[in-house]
């Protein structure tokens, strides 16, 4: 058994060098990012695309919905306007090929059911006056169709005495009606044969749907260029440059104080120094003055999940994370840090705080992780099984957003622990110009146990967060207690 090893508190070794990141490193790395993003999803896209047109074919050829229950009181259920776009245009001429669309089918079953599809204005026409549902929406998950109501009497013949149909079908049983789409706008209606109230049927809508295949295969090629593309700019961005690693694990000077850098306790090191000069009132208009650096956290997150992936594939490799991705990786955390400090995590400082990944050393939040020499091939697989104790705790620090489900989707949210107690404090401040220590050092015990359990979840150590909370603004000074190592090599 190979106990994963890091750099002990006070070690100066230089090991990799560390990136210096510049604003167009940055830029490249979020762009290439949100490109790799878009393409992962298009592939994801074009594979659903490929297994539709190869699996979900019918013997007939077409692709088709499920079966579902409509249901009405009325005369009849008619769909909203199938707009095919009145113009002899060659791009609406080919959509509606039999190459590409195909035919459109339409099956019902009921005791003597009519299904049609006609112009609008003559379905229009034919129905006005009469009693009718006019369908508007389908819910799927679980699967509830919207109407809206037409008032009415009963229609003066049945649907099958009309001759403005494009295609219909009647009967007793299953019921097939097959359409060759043409431009206009276009009714679906589902009626009793003999014209009665009451309607109860199910329907299943299909298309030939030829465009599939060569839907997939362009969506697959965009997909795998966006991913290439995005790749490219994430490995230009990403790649390592910098110096040695030692300088960065300098002593830190904040107003002749001197700050340890160097991971103690933990390999996830956080410090947070109360300024004795906060506004009572500033901390009100925070969140308005952080919106810049919030926009660009999204961003930045969005890398950083990417990322926190490709390094995985690599660790799973080769032990190694990569020292470009951890820089960057640390340095959003970093940013993230500073911009919470500021704001509605600490509240311990007015300064503004800079839009940089790298560490700022005079400025009074600061985040620090050991860079690990080897990690365990297999741990990248299972630490979000692993920290599920962690998270759910973290998720009581830090709040968070829920759904709960009714007749709608209704939002709802809850405040975390670290929010509360810097919202206290908040309201101490504005009252008394005097910012409680007391809240200070256990709002920043919260946010450093945060951090931790985000360096392990995010891959960059082996060591099992402790569960325990070190309070204060600067990282015990000897580790009383030393986490276990989870995992072998």
């Amino acid at each position: 058994m190979h106990v994963a090893t890091e750099p002990t508190a006070g070690s100066t070794a230089p090991g990799p060098p560390r990136s210096r990141w510049s604003a167009g490193r940055i830029l490249l790395v979020i762009l290439g990012s949100i490109l790799a993003l878009m393409g992962a999803g298009l592939l994801a896209g074009g594979c659903t695309l490929l297994w539709a047109d190869q699996t979900q074919r019918d013997d007939d050829g077409f692709v088709s919905t499920p079966t579902e229950r409509f249901d009405a009181s009325s005369y009849a259920i008619v769909s909203e306007p199938i707009d095919l776009v009145e113009a002899n245009t060659e791009g609406v001429d080919w959509l509606l090929s039999e190459d590409v669309l195909g035919d459109v089918r339409l099956q019902a079953v009921d005791g003597d059911v009519f299904v049609g599809i006609g112009p609008t204005r003559d379905v229009d026409a034919y129905l006005a006056g009469v009693e009718h549902h006019l369908l508007t929406d389908v819910d799927y998950d679980p699967f509830r169709p919207q109407y809206e109501e037409r008032a009415g009497d009963a229609p003066a013949t049945p649907p099958g005495e009309q001759d403005f149909w494009a295609a219909s079908a009647s009967g007793t049983g299953e019921q097939t009606m097959t359409w060759d789409p043409e431009s206009g706008n276009w009714s679906a209606v589902v009626m009793n044969a003999d014209g009665s109230p009451g309607i109860s049927v199910d329907v299943s809508v299909g298309a030939e749907a030829n465009f599939l295949i060569w839907l997939a295969i362009g969506v697959l090629v965009a997909g795998a260029i966006l991913l290439l593309g995005g790749a490219s700019l994430i490995y230009l961005g990403a790649r390592q440059v910098g110096e040695p690693a030692a300088a960065a694990v300098a002593p830190l000077t904040v107003a002749g104080e001197t700050a340890v850098a160097e991971p103690t306790v933990y390999p996830v090191a956080l410090t947070g120094e109360l300024q004795p000069d906060v506004s009572r009132w500033l901390w009100l208009v925070k969140w308005i003055l952080a919106i810049p650096h919030f926009l660009v956290l999204v961003l930045l997150w969005i890398a950083f999940s990417l990322l926190t992936f490709v390094a995985a594939v690599a660790i799973l490799f080769t032990e190694r994370f990569p020292r470009g991705i951890f820089d960057f990786n640390v340095g959003v955390l970093r940013w993230t840090w500073r911009v919470w400090f500021y704001s509605y995590w600490a509240n311990g400082t007015d300064r503004y705080p800079p839009f940089t990944l790298d560490e700022v050393h005079d400025y009074p939040a600061r985040l620090e992780i050991a860079y690990p020499e080897q990690l365990n091939r297999w741990l990248p697989l299972v630490k979000w099984l692993l920290a599920i104790p962690h998270l759910i705790l973290v998720g009581l620090f830090v709040g968070g957003w829920g759904w709960g489900a009714g007749d709608d989707w209704d939002g709802w949210g809850f405040a975390g622990l670290v929010g509360i107690l810097v919202v206290i404090a908040c309201v101490i401040l504005l009252f008394t110009g005097r910012y409680p220590p007391t809240l200070f050092n256990f709002a920043l015990g919260l946010d450093r146990w945060v951090f931790r359990v985000a360096g392990y979840v995010g891959l960059m150590t082996d060591r099992y967060p402790p569960f325990r909370l070190d309070m204060g603004p600067h990282e015990p000074e000897s580790p009383e207690e030393t986490p276990l190592t989870v995992g072998t090599h």
